[in-house]
């Protein structure tokens, strides 16, 4: 909560000195309004938000966050789903993920749904959570696609890195204390976000799964529906 709350400020801060420069030459039918105001900070707080990111194990590039329909950009949000402070939300409906926060507030993030991500539905937890971890793909998935045989849980997996499917981050969803298989995780492929792809779980941009990550304790409640049902 915090980490956004400093963004939006530092954000203010550029405003207020872009503001402050340009007095000398701003009349009034030049000044910008409130909403040009609102969108300058957005746009500088995203501009932070989805830098590169050199500290990292493997430096993460900026995200050319743009691109991006603003919808499934990082934002807070009034929480529409009913759910208890603390829990995750996947609406696999609108390709959002909730963390739900008290005042009836949640975090809302963009993600990219396959296959495995429309497959399972209901609640589970997350059991534990991994910094750029292995992919290992499920030898389903490797029966449809040898080509991955090399990265089989046999083989040891893929490694670690800015091309590991899982990106940067990844939370393991546990169901009855079984491992459901499915992940939450990070993606180079940010063009995604937002979409439904041919495969992978539940993705998103790789500096919002670093933020996640560090919102979410182990054993946090997980609950994937499709809000656009329940309206």
């Amino acid at each position: 909560m915090h980490i956004d709350r400093r963004l939006f400020l530092k954000a203010s801060g550029l405003t207020a000195l872009a503001t402050l420069a340009g007095c000398a030459t701003t009349n009034a039918k030049t000044a910008s309004g409130p909403d040009d105001d609102k969108a300058a900070l957005e746009l500088a707080a995203y501009d932070v938000m989805y830098a590169a990111q050199p500290g990292e194990q493997f430096p993460l590039p900026a995200i050319p966050y743009r691109k991006i329909k603003r919808q499934y950009l990082r934002q807070w949000v009034d929480n529409p789903t009913g759910e208890r402070p603390g829990t995750l939300v996947v609406d696999v409906g609108n390709h959002y993920l909730y963390f739900t926060y008290p005042d009836g507030k949640a975090m809302r993030y963009g993600v990219g749904l396959g296959r495995a991500g429309f497959e399972w539905a209901g609640a589970g937890v997350i059991q534990y959570k991994r910094q750029w971890p292995r992919w290992t793909p499920p030898d389903e998935m490797v029966k449809r696609q040898p080509e991955l045989e090399r990265y089989s849980i046999a083989n040891g997996g893929m490694d670690a890195g800015l091309n590991n499917p899982l990106g940067a981050r990844a939370l393991y969803i546990f169901q009855n204390n079984e491992d459901t298989l499915y992940r939450i995780h990070g993606s180079p492929e940010w063009h995604t976000i937002g979409k439904s792809v041919s495969s992978g779980c539940v993705r998103m941009l790789n500096q919002d799964i670093i933020d996640l990550y560090g919102r979410v304790p182990g054993k946090t409640r997980i609950v994937v529906t499709n809000l656009s049902n329940m309206v």
